[in-house]
């Protein structure tokens, strides 16, 4: 075929503002704009920040996340991972940061230097400080295996390892009537587990045959243990249900209301959970014994918005007579609060005095 100059154009569609300095890169996320899935840009700037701009239905982009450092130093280059949903953001201070994609959100993760990501080959005349001054430039592998790192005249080729501090599994221990302490049960996802790191696990408070964890992946696990020999001497659990939905961003923390006292006949003593994480809200949840909904026995009791102005790390409950919560932040505060319930609060019993 025969083309001429005239044959070929090309056109702006969109600007996307919102840096105040100079835009230094761009980066496109994998295996984004196609497939029905919304196409995803980093860009960098000498304003100190990393933006991510997502195209909508109508096909223009919008900022959705804007990436900052607690400290002030220079973004060098970017890059994502083809497999992990990860972004690779070299800094001026010889630093890279880890930032991951969860849910609608981007969270720091790491910062090479740390256990988790360690050198496999280097190429420096002093390979255990790693760079003495600014990173670069950063590319991954194409399997998003390894991560290359390279300036001050030196490469570093980075690997991620999983750490068995973050493996994703839930391991049950139980002590034996020797005194040792096995481990009897490991769940992954092949069993229902989780498919991400894993925050915290939290049992029920009076007969603990239940338990609660959460996790990365934006869900929280309910687990059943029965014991299955007639000795009773080991409990097995099993997965019974996964609350999904509730929270966008990474959840850090549940917990099992506790009660000393509950005045309520234990036919109607509904269980609660308390959760929190990356975001503002606490959400509490409510065995639902009378009518499930969408085939879970538990449902969104209420959901606190603005509890804290930043991540809710922990919430944990008190184990006295009132139902009280505290919540613990980013923002550097501890909150208390009570849950005002229909059936009244329990009170300890109080023994004559004789």
């Amino acid at each position: 075929m025969n083309f001429s100059d005239g044959d070929f154009d090309l056109t702006e569609i969109e600007r996307l503002e919102g840096h105040t300095g100079k835009v230094l890169g761009v980066a496109w996320k994998q295996d984004t704009g196609i497939w029905g899935r919304p196409a995803i840009i980093a860009s960098w700037s000498d304003d100190q920040t990393v933006r991510i701009w997502e195209q909508n239905f109508s096909g223009s982009f919008k900022c959705k996340a804007v990436l900052e450092e607690s400290h002030a130093r220079d973004v060098r280059s970017c890059a994502w991972s083809p497999t992990c949903n990860l972004l690779a953001v070299a800094f001026s201070d010889a630093t890279t940061a880890i930032w991951k994609n969860v849910g609608t959100a981007y969270e720091r993760v790491n910062t090479l230097k740390v256990h988790r990501l360690i050198p496999v080959h280097i190429q420096c005349p002093n390979p255990c400080k790693g760079h003495d001054n600014e990173v670069r430039s950063v590319s991954w592998s194409e399997k998003g295996h390894l991560l290359a790192t390279c300036g001050d005249k030196s490469v570093w080729i980075w690997e991620a390892l999983p750490g068995n501090d973050y493996d994703n599994t839930i391991k049950v221990w139980q002590e034996t009537h020797e005194g040792d302490l096995p481990c009897i049960q490991t769940f992954s996802e092949p069993d229902s587990g989780h498919t991400s790191t894993i925050s915290c696990l939290s049992f029920n408070f009076n007969s603990g045959n239940k338990m609660a964890s959460c996790s990365d992946d934006l869900t929280i696990k309910i687990w059943s243990g029965e014991s299955q020999n007639i000795e009773r001497s080991k409990t097995f659990w099993t997965h019974v249900f996964t609350l999904s939905g509730y929270h966008d961003r990474t959840i850090f923390s549940v917990d099992w209301m506790r009660e000393i006292i509950r005045c309520v006949p234990e036919e109607e003593d509904p269980e609660i959970i308390a959760s929190s994480g990356a975001d503002d809200p606490i959400r509490l949840f409510i065995e639902n014994k009378d009518n499930e909904v969408d085939g879970l026995p538990f449902k969104l009791l209420l959901r606190k918005e603005k509890a804290h102005e930043m991540n809710i790390n922990s919430v944990k409950w008190n184990a006295g007579d009132k139902r009280l919560l505290a919540s613990a932040s980013d923002d550097g505060i501890v909150k208390i609060w009570e849950l005002v319930c229909p059936w009244p609060a329990g009170a300890y019993l109080t023994l004559p005095i004789s």
